[in-house]
Formats: C-alpha cells, sequence, structure tokens
C-alpha cells in the first residue's frame, strides 16, 4: 500500500495532478464560505491528509475565524501536519482527528454542517459506496451547504454519474470542472432537509485504491483517509 504520508509530496511538483487540482478545491472553498450567512461557519472534511486545501483556503480568507472544522484523517503523521499548519496559520477553530474516515462517529458534533469535504475520496471507493457517500451528504450538509468532491475522469468517466447521484440526493449543481481538466472537481449545493446523520454507522467501506498508483484500481480496504482524485 503507498505511505500516504510521502504521497503528498506530489503537492510540491509543479505540474502533478494534486499540484494542479489544489488551487481549483481551494478556489471553490473559498467561494463556498463566502455564501454562507454572518455567524459561525461548520466544516468536515473527510479524509484530510495533511488538511492543505481547506488551512491554505483558510490562512488568508476574511472569515477564517469564524470557522469551526473537523478534519478525520487515518494518519497519525499527516493528521499532526494538519495540526501544524492550522496552528501557523492561527486557525484556532480547527480541530484534527485521527481516526477512520467512514466511520459517522467522528461527523456528530458539527453535522449537519455549512461545507463538507470530500476531496480524494471518490477516487479509490467503488462505484456502490460512492453512491452510498453521496447519499450520506445529505445527513452531513446543512440546508444551503455545499459539499465539494474530486475524481478523475479517466475512462469510464464516472463524473457524470456522481453528478446525477447528487441531484437524486437533494442537491443542485453549483459548479463542476472543465473535461479537459486533469482533475474532475464539483460543487454541490444541499436543497433539501438534512437527515439525522446515523451513529455507529460507515459512509463507506471499500477502499479500492491507489495500491497500483494513483486512482488505480486495486488492493484491499486497509484505511479510509486516501487523499486523490
Amino acid at each position: 500500500m503507498a505511505d500516504w504520508y510521502t504521497w503528498h509530496d506530489g503537492y510540491d511538483e509543479p505540474g502533478s495532478g494534486i499540484a494542479q487540482r489544489l488551487p481549483a478545491v481551494q478556489r471553490q472553498i473559498v467561494a463556498a464560505l463566502s455564501q454562507v450567512p454572518p455567524g459561525r461557519i461548520t466544516v468536515l472534511s473527510m479524509c484530510a491528509g495533511q488538511g492543505r486545501d481547506l488551512i491554505g483556503a483558510l490562512a488568508g480568507h476574511p472569515r477564517r475565524h469564524d470557522v469551526v472544522a473537523r478534519l478525520v484523517e487515518l494518519d497519525a503523521r499527516n493528521a499532526e501536519v494538519a495540526r501544524r499548519a492550522a496552528a501557523g496559520a492561527g486557525l484556532s477553530g480547527v480541530e484534527v482527528v485521527v481516526g477512520d474516515a467512514a466511520e459517522t462517529d467522528h461527523y456528530v458534533p458539527l453535522a449537519p454542517a455549512d461545507l463538507v469535504l470530500a476531496c480524494g475520496v471518490f477516487g479509490n471507493i467503488c462505484d456502490e459506496d460512492i453512491r452510498r457517500t453521496v447519499d450520506m451528504c445529505a445527513a452531513l450538509c446543512r440546508t444551503g451547504g455545499t459539499v465539494l468532491w474530486t475524481r478523475h475522469r479517466r475512462p469510464p468517466d464516472l463524473v457524470p454519474q456522481i453528478c446525477a447521484w447528487f441531484e437524486e440526493s437533494g442537491f443542485e449543481q453549483v459548479w463542476l470542472s472543465d473535461p479537459g481538466e486533469p482533475f474532475g472537481l464539483g460543487a454541490h449545493r444541499f436543497a433539501g432537509r438534512p437527515r439525522p446523520l446515523p451513529r455507529g454507522a460507515r459512509i463507506f467501506g471499500t477502499f479500492v485504491g491507489p495500491a497500483l498508483g494513483p486512482d488505480q484500481q486495486g488492493g484491499e480496504f486497509r484505511r479510509a483517509e486516501p487523499e486523490q482524485s
């Protein structure tokens, strides 16, 4: 299996897929935060890795001190990097939890949230689990809140189907990256009424990559924090 700590070195390699994706994700985070009414902003991030997307977006955001966030990450080394980065940016409202991001109990304190990040999840779980995760977002996200997600666009391109699943679950598409980009990134706003988040449940369960390389299927479920497209 991949070393998820050294995997993050790809963010520092100009031209890599995740290096290109990161600023796009951060721009959508900034846009989503700007739409939240005055007051506290709640954020949930599953498979958070080192938190580069959220922490980077918050560092200079005018509402950064309104944010109360919970980042869930299985690798303790990555979680420690995220904690140091949040502290260095003065983000006292950002909490990093070491744990399995598939377990609903980690999200109960802040759900339903204003912003839910599922970046790096859909490229590494099976289609059935993607559908289940999309459906569970209707319990993680408040009415008017936003879900940001990523997925590679290699054949078979599942992005259109993911968009359809979000629509079926009560979400409206706000933004979708161009098919010509080396990554897929979507923003969906929840228009429904959030369901109660079940305790002791799993959001997804079958981990299928990237044991054979970034976003390639293979391997067994060993963790729930693969931050890849």
